[in-house]
């Protein structure tokens, strides 16, 4: 039952915290604005409003989804992922907006965590509030890092205001300085916070050290590169590379946290893990104690809290781009184009033999059995027998949209659709390994073996133990451009997780890679051409796509991207509310 305090704590926490709220609560007083006497005096009441705000950390609605235009990290954004309704922010045709609901939450949630640090600071004994005043820190420090990757620098907040209040019409602060109070508060916040293996089971879920320490090589990653390819301050990124570094490194020694690779499901981690609830959501009957790669995750239950998204037929079948799809290396380490294990794009399942395993637990492969969470169509035994396959959704079809599919977070189990309850990683640690290779490298312009076997290719090898090392001998004797390989890594293995749009605008490549048209698979010479009649899009089998030079399905062409496009524009209606706020450049 412990398992399970975590979830009734928090929305306990959540409804005590504005239920307390509400009484006082007058016409211009915020929900909040805690006036009544009798709050703020024992450690459970910081407790309980601490709860909320983990509530606020990235989900499926961010990610996967871009509900109403709001999903400012979702994958929809980017380059990998197809949709029968372009996105704006994907074609590079977004505007400005009057009302902007990323930045009214975020400054929402900062008067709340403010609140929290207002109250804490007269409370007699500090000791026992210091575990819940460094959560708000973490997590003062999560919502502008939000801020600064959507809009850059924005104005920095550390009271509760009133309407009164003269910071309500303040400037924006500098990027540099909203990069520094974000790094402020979460080194003050990382020694005060306990380490994995101390936090007790009635507690798991909240915020470690671990997670701080993450989440600190996670802020110095992204600034560190965003600073080096737009300027040539190198004392500043190079500041921010060793934070990352030192970062990073104290997590991965830390035994509390590993990959996800238990040996009784072999290659096949890659897929379960992101589906884990209980015993019946996997082959191996593990439930979500067995994942320790998960370092902080937004947490769900069937009982308790489920998704309420339809996240299994949203993502079973969803559209994957070409340019995804040959990222995945051939068994020898070797991309595509270099490979002589690749053996072409003439069937439909050819481009898919002797490739990273990555790619056949990420996508679907034509003519193989699936499964989702219908009934028939989940898993009976995860045996791949005539039982299991009898109660199968069937095989594959990928005569739809541009070919290309990904089965990424769908469930096998049976569940009702919105059912599902597998926790969502905002951290986990190959994203760690990731994010110290590649602060390593641009450090240092090199990389040495023993720390890509310390980092990536921990991340690589978990379902390729054949596939060879990435190395410093092997990229020279193969042509292979370092820096290239370890972006390579990343695009892979954090597919669908909200990174890559991000990851295009730190690196300063969006610019190059979001134009590019988004193509499927290769139609003219293939044995697609004989299968896949082009005609009219009355007939999902037959779509009206036009062909690139070399033959593939064009899905979106047209795309733009400008310099603009690197922040979102500030909400021009703040920008009416206070005449010092001004518009990010381009728009």
């Amino acid at each position: 039952m412990k398992k399970y305090i975590l979830y009734i704590t928090l929305l306990v926490g959540v409804s005590t915290f504005f239920l307390a709220g509400c009484k006082k609560a007058m016409d211009l007083d915020p929900n909040n604005n805690l006036s009544d006497a009798d709050y703020w005096q024992t450690p459970d009441q910081f407790k309980l409003a601490a709860n909320e705000f983990y509530t606020y950390l990235i989900t499926f609605n961010q990610v996967l989804y871009d509900l109403n235009n709001g999903g400012p990290h979702s994958d929809i954004r980017s380059d990998f992922h197809l949709q029968t309704s372009f996105n704006p922010v994907s074609s590079g045709t977004n505007s400005t907006l009057a009302t902007d609901a990323n930045w009214n939450t975020a400054f929402t949630r900062l008067r709340a965590i403010n609140y929290l640090l207002d109250k804490s600071a007269s409370y007699p004994a500090q000791a026992d509030i210091a575990g819940y005043v460094a959560e708000a820190k973490f997590f003062r420090a999560y919502v502008y890092f939000d801020l600064l990757q959507q809009y850059g620098g924005v104005p920095i907040v550390t009271k509760p205001l009133s309407i009164e209040s003269g910071e309500l019409q303040a400037p924006r602060n500098s990027r540099d300085e909203v990069v520094d109070f974000i790094i402020k508060d979460l080194e003050e916040a990382i020694p005060v916070l306990p380490l994995e293996s101390s936090i007790p089971a009635a507690n798991k879920g909240r915020i470690s050290r671990g997670a701080a320490n993450a989440f600190l090589g996670r802020v110095g990653l992204y600034e560190g590169t965003w600073q080096k390819f737009r300027s040539g301050n190198s004392s500043r990124y190079n500041l921010l590379f060793d934070k990352s570094i030192a970062s990073s490194r104290s997590v991965m020694q830390d035994a509390s946290y590993e990959i996800f690779a238990p040996s009784i499901l072999g290659d096949s981690a890659q897929k379960y893990m992101f589906i884990l609830e209980n015993e019946k959501s996997n082959p191996a009957g593990l439930g979500k104690s067995a994942n320790k790669e998960y370092i902080l995750a937004n947490r769900y239950d069937f009982s308790l809290r489920q998704i309420g998204q339809n996240v299994t037929h949203t993502y079973i079948g969803a559209g994957v781009t070409r340019k995804l799809a040959n990222l995945y290396l051939c068994q020898d380490g070797l991309p595509v184009s270099k490979s002589p294990l690749f053996k072409g794009y003439s069937t439909t399942r050819s481009e898919f033999v002797n490739r990273d395993n990555r790619m056949r637990y990420n996508m679907m492969i034509d003519s193989n059995y699936h499964w989702d969470n219908e009934n028939p169509g989940s898993r009976i035994n995860w045996l791949n027998d005539a039982a299991d396959r009898a109660n199968s959704r069937g095989r594959h079809d990928p005569r739809v949209g541009a070919g290309y599919a990904s089965q990424k977070w769908g469930a096998e189990r049976r569940l009702n659709d919105t059912q599902e309850a597998y926790d969502y990683p905002v951290i986990r640690l190959a994203e760690v390994y990731l994010n110290y290779a590649e602060a390593v490298f641009e450090r240092n312009g090199a990389i040495t073996d023993a720390d890509l076997d310390l980092s990536l290719n921990k991340v690589r090898n978990r379902v390729n133990k054949t596939m060879p090392k990435l190395s410093v001998g092997f990229a020279a004797a193969n042509g292979l451009d370092m820096r290239n390989e370890i972006r390579r890594e990343r695009g892979i293995e954090l597919y669908l997780e909200g990174f890559r749009l991000d990851d295009l605008k730190r690196w300063k490549t969006a610019e190059t890679e979001m134009p590019m048209n988004t193509t499927g698979v290769r139609w003219r010479g293939t044995l697609w051409e004989r299968r896949w009649h082009l005609g009219t899009a009355t007939n999902p089998y037959t779509p009206p796509l036009a062909l690139d030079v070399e033959g593939n399905l064009i899905w979106e062409s047209g795309r733009q991207w400008a310099e603009r496009n690197y922040l979102y524009p500030i909400p021009t209606q703040q920008i009416q509310l206070n005449s010092q706020l001004t518009q990010n450049p381009g728009w």
